[in-house]
């Protein structure tokens, strides 16, 4: 069984170790024909945007990690369910009203910043703020925050694709629908492979070794998001 359980452990290790390799290049943009679909769509089209979705969610690498840190050390479900509210809340605020109201934002900013989110909760989760500081941030209101940033992210995304205004509400609040289920999905493996994780006798050293994995593919997705700024400042 410790043997089971070591191998989880490694499997979650080099898991983590991809996506951070991965974030960069397989956050949470909308291409290829995904992209041509939804830039086509005229009209309601419920199920397919409740596909794409949650396909969003569970290929979003920015949206997971962030997750994956929020809920690294939370042992009680009545708490995961709270702080994964308050990001669902902020997620689905600023990506209604950014598409809806046409709120505009450079897009390499803001997915710069959710890449400082993951470096943020992995940063939390090595107690670096009470190490460095003296205290900590509210971790609630900071994950409610940084989930508007991760909406309005995706929102920047959307409207590059100049959706068509027949259906529009209907299409993003099945599309916002669809977030949610992937992100239940998600979470659902997330929760059951770090149950099995922290039962193996060298969690507490991976755990360290993990949140750093997560704070440095935080650093290198905020740093390619600022060099994409500043190069297509310099363009």
């Amino acid at each position: 069984m410790h043997r089971f359980r070591a191998l989880v452990a490694a499997l979650g290790m080099v898991t983590l170790a991809w996506a951070m390799l991965a974030a960069p290049a397989l956050a949470h943009g909308i291409g290829g024909k995904d992209a041509a679909f939804v830039a086509s769509s005229a009209g309601a089209h419920i199920g397919p945007f409740l596909y794409l979705g949650a396909k969003h969610m569970v290929t979003g690498y920015d949206h997971l990690l962030f997750i994956l840190g929020v809920i690294f050390f939370l042992y009680r479900l009545k708490h995961v369910a709270l702080y994964v509210t308050m990001f669902s809340l902020g997620h689905s605020i600023t990506l209604l009203a950014g598409v809806l109201l046409g709120w505009k934002a450079n897009p390499y900013i803001i997915d710069a910043i959710i890449g400082l989110s993951v470096a943020y909760k992995a940063f939390d989760n090595l107690d670096g703020f009470r190490t460095l500081f003296g205290w900590t941030p509210d971790t609630r209101l900071m994950v409610l925050v940084f989930g508007l940033f991760h909406g309005f992210g995706l929102a920047t995304k959307l409207q590059e694709l100049h959706l068509s205004r027949r259906g529009l509400a209907v299409n993003l609040v099945s599309f916002n629908v669809g977030v949610e289920l992937g992100q239940l999905i998600a979470l659902s493996l997330m929760l059951g492979l770090i149950l099995l994780w922290r039962r193996s006798r060298g969690f507490a050293q991976q755990a360290v070794i993990a949140n750093v994995l997560i704070l440095t593919a935080g650093f290198v997705l905020m740093q390619e998001q600022l060099i994409g700024y500043f190069l297509h400042r310099s363009a």
